[in-house]
């Protein structure tokens, strides 16, 4: 069927008496509508509170059931892109210190695409990232600071051209640099290597991406899976197959993840939000259990004993 325009009273009455949906106060409604969109609120969050064989919301569901819902996503958004970023801060810092410290802090350093591991298989890559510095070093960019180091120094060290970089950069940047330069990154990471790590960091910028654009991230699942790790056997987390049932491809993969890049402290912090943050949605709602929204995150009924398992070495 054909999408065509309607107003929020068309919209609120299509709810009402096509889909079966309990509106009680219309003026909230309304409110929300504006504030939110149909498309985000509604379509976005609806799956969940519908009959799979009429389509329709089940009895109990009200309007304000799929606000929260939405409004727990946005919650979630916020704190996963918070701890996304210190680690992508910590990433930036590690890169731009052992590449330098190997050569060196001009910019022709970073623009060679022998200083990276330029094998058959990385070589488009490579090329592409050099295009995307070098245009850093030319000047005329939105950062004064880069503009500040082209026109008074001549020259763009990384530490200054990390900070302008996208999560999606640095992912790339790392998968890119010589063995040694991640193996000394690796270290700063107890109980991943270096090709785990390479692969954690494209996971994470999927879900980066979801949360800075304001996608849907509860039930969020990406193609790409992180690595299995200790942490997925010793939390006995079961398998479909050879195939860990969570952990793996959704928003539990980057709570591992995050258990691995980042210091035990933040960590913690983390974590203690997230409960915090979950705890407040469901005495929100009656529609769904814990253990049903631990499913549609996939997060294991178990998953708070995540912390038990490593201690950080002080590097």
């Amino acid at each position: 069927m054909e999408k065509v325009f309607l107003d929020y009273t068309q919209q609120i009455k299509i709810l009402v008496d096509d889909k079966n949906l309990n509106i009680s106060d219309l003026k909230y409604a309304r409110e929300m509508l504006g504030r939110y969109g149909y498309y985000s609120l509604i379509n976005g969050y609806k799956n969940e509170f519908k009959d799979p064989i009429t389509t329709k919301y089940r009895s109990n569901v009200c309007f304000e059931d799929i606000v929260a819902l939405y409004e727990f996503d946005e919650n979630l958004r916020a704190l996963f892109l918070r701890y996304i970023q210190k680690i992508e801060r910590q990433m930036k810092e590690y890169l731009s210190f052992y590449f330098c410290e190997k050569y060196g802090e001009k910019q022709e350093g970073y623009l060679r695409a022998d200083h990276y591991n330029y094998i058959n298989k990385n070589r488009r890559d490579i090329d592409k990232l050099i295009r995307i510095l070098q245009r850093y070093t030319e000047g005329h960019t939105d950062y004064r600071y880069i503009n500040h180091a082209v026109l008074n120094y001549g020259n763009v060290p990384l530490w200054i051209v990390m900070n302008a970089l996208t999560f999606g950069n640095i992912s790339k940047f790392y998968s890119l640099v010589r063995y040694d330069i991640q193996a000394k990154i690796s270290i700063n990471y107890e109980g991943v290597n270096e090709g785990q790590i390479a692969k954690i960091m494209i996971v994470l910028t999927g879900f980066r991406n979801v949360c800075a654009h304001g996608e849907r991230l509860y039930c969020y699942r990406t193609k790409q899976a992180i690595p299995d790790l200790p942490l997925h056997e010793k939390m006995r987390i079961p398998k479909f197959g050879q195939e860990y049932a969570c952990g793996k491809h959704d928003l539990f993969a980057v709570v591992i993840a995050m258990r691995y890049l980042l210091p035990n402290d933040w960590f913690l912090v983390f974590k203690r939000e997230l409960i915090k943050t979950i705890s407040r949605y469901l005495k929100k709602t009656s529609c769904f259990t814990e253990a049903e929204v631990l499913r549609f995150m996939g997060f294991p009924e178990n998953w708070k004993t995540i912390t038990r398992y490593r201690k950080r070495k002080a590097v």
